[in-house]
């Protein structure tokens, strides 16, 4: 595996990591966890991110590819980071 390989999915795991402390933080400000019922409540910006887990396969696909990209791009974000502070070696 290359190191440029490397990092990516270093990038990647921090990302998915972030992901995951943004959805409980969610939960320490809100006392309840996200879920479906976000629909029910009307319309809104949290309704309309939670239709295409609903819908047909392309849909859940792409929002998949998309929640893999975000987690990508803020891993790295917070790679180069911890590497122009010093804490990681390039």
């Amino acid at each position: 595996m290359t190191p440029e390989s490397l990092q990516m999915l270093f990038a990647l795991l921090i990302g998915f990591a972030v992901a995951g402390m943004c959805s409980s933080g969610y939960r320490v400000f809100t006392s309840r966890l996200p879920s479906f019922s976000q629909l029910s409540t009307g319309p809104g910006v949290a309704a309309l991110a939670s239709v295409p887990l609903l819908r047909r396969f392309e849909f859940v696909f792409l929002a998949t590819l998309i929640a893999g990209f975000w987690s990508l791009m803020s891993g790295l974000v917070l790679v180069m980071t911890l590497q122009a502070c010093g804490f990681l070696l390039a």
